[in-house]
């Protein structure tokens, strides 16, 4: 099952919460979901007015957001933060946290979330709302606080030759492991924003940017991927069909779609993606071309 669509920002509320007696000057439309084929991912865009809120709450599943316009305040625990265009936050399961927005412009951001929430009018819950604790000061996070676990700040990679030069002092650089680091590859930056290092166990969400020329070959995976395209434009190949993704576009694809990228413009290109269930340690890609060539190889042996 794959299918891709439009995005953008003149939508309305389209139903797919129960927030209606918690919320206020909030919208959010599900860009992939039950409707699209999809088991364990819903993608949704939010907007909230100046001045709007969402209670505190809790939900049954995993949820991330990354931030994409505007400067919304968003309360985890018993603190407060005021986020920006680019920051990324994971709420785990029966975490508490709530939106508000204080400034003049409107907060846009995005949300990935796994299981799927159930239907609002399936006479289930898995969304619980609980006592407010009152507004107070929200301060801008500070992302080499240790205790700041479930916060980030990423907008995107520059050109390789750029990202990929060390610069200052072997001795006394900012710290970075693999938790921080830039995978790079076939012309492709990788950034992980949530995954198991931030404490997510239920899904993934990262940033993709691939230089001119940069491709992945056509592979499959055994869970379900959702592309947001931002930035740039690119040829795709979705179960042997191609087809020109820019931004503006949102893919999805389940387990077992094939699927590779290949960038034939002289622009550099950028989306968000997300994962769920989490991959696996081992096997989460999978390659025609290698079985292809076994096939072959054995092929070839048979009739010599």
């Amino acid at each position: 099952m794959h299918f891709s669509r439009k995005w953008g920002w003149s939508f309305g509320d389209d139903g797919s919460h129960d927030y209606t007696a918690h919320a206020g000057g909030f919208a959010r439309t599900v860009l992939v979901g039950r409707s699209a084929g999809a088991v364990h991912t819903e993608f949704a865009l939010c907007r909230l007015s100046p001045d709007g809120w969402v209670d505190r709450h809790v939900h049954s599943f995993e949820r991330s957001a990354y931030v994409l316009g505007g400067h919304p305040v968003v309360e985890m625990g018993s603190q407060r933060f005021q986020l920006t265009t680019g920051d990324y936050v994971l709420f785990p399961v029966a975490s508490p946290h709530a939106w508000q927005n204080h400034s003049r412009e409107e907060a846009r951001w995005l949300e990935v979330s796994t299981p799927q929430p159930v239907v609002p009018d399936s006479g289930r819950e898995d969304t619980y709302f609980l006592p407010s604790l009152g507004s107070g000061p929200a301060a801008l996070p500070n992302f080499q606080d240790p205790t700041v676990g479930h916060l980030g700040h990423y907008v995107g990679a520059p050109p390789q030759q750029e990202a990929l030069i060390l610069s200052g002092p072997a001795r006394g650089r900012a710290p970075a492991g693999m938790d921080s680091a830039l995978l790079a590859y076939s012309g492709i930056s990788v950034k992980m924003l949530v995954d198991s290092n931030m404490g997510a166990e239920l899904l993934t969400m990262f940033t993709v940017d691939y230089e001119p020329g940069g491709a992945a070959q056509v592979h499959d995976h055994p869970f379900e991927e959702t592309y947001f395209f931002l930035e740039g434009e690119i040829e795709g190949e979705i179960e042997g069909e191609p087809t020109t993704f820019q931004a503006g576009d949102v893919l999805f694809c389940g387990v077992g779609v094939l699927h590779g990228f290949f960038n034939t413009s002289s622009g550099r290109v950028r989306w968000i993606e997300a994962q769920a269930p989490q991959p696996p340690r081992r096997h989460s890609y999978r390659w025609p071309a290698h079985w292809e060539h076994l096939s072959a190889r054995h092929n070839n042996e048979g009739t010599a």
